[in-house]
């Protein structure tokens, strides 16, 4: 299978996902049930990235660096009602200090 064949194949599997979403009856979108997985499902999506790249390395091993204490301490100023950007600034700057420490 040439890479172009690949590509065509994904986009068109791609496009029947999104068409499938349309075709979805409206009954089966507003049962309360299917509300509450389809309102879990980004968080979840979220969640298997955070934890992905957090502790993903080379060829799916498992990694504990730099990155664990980031995102600890981007939890804690979450916790502590932090705005976003500081969020993010305070995890950034964690991990550039302990990857400067030598750690990670």
């Amino acid at each position: 299978m040439t890479l172009w064949v690949a590509v065509v194949v994904a986009a068109l599997v791609a496009f029947a996902l999104k068409l499938a979403g349309y075709l979805v009856p409206e009954s089966a979108l507003s049962h309360p049930r299917a509300r509450r997985v389809t309102a879990a499902i980004p968080v979840a999506m979220l969640a298997a990235l955070v934890a992905t790249q957090t502790f993903g390395g080379p060829q799916g091993t498992l990694v504990v660096d730099a990155r664990l204490a980031a995102v600890g301490v981007a939890v804690v100023a979450l916790l502590l009602r932090a705005p976003f950007l500081l969020v993010v600034v305070l995890g950034a700057a964690t991990a550039a200090a302990l990857r400067a420490l030598g750690w990670g």
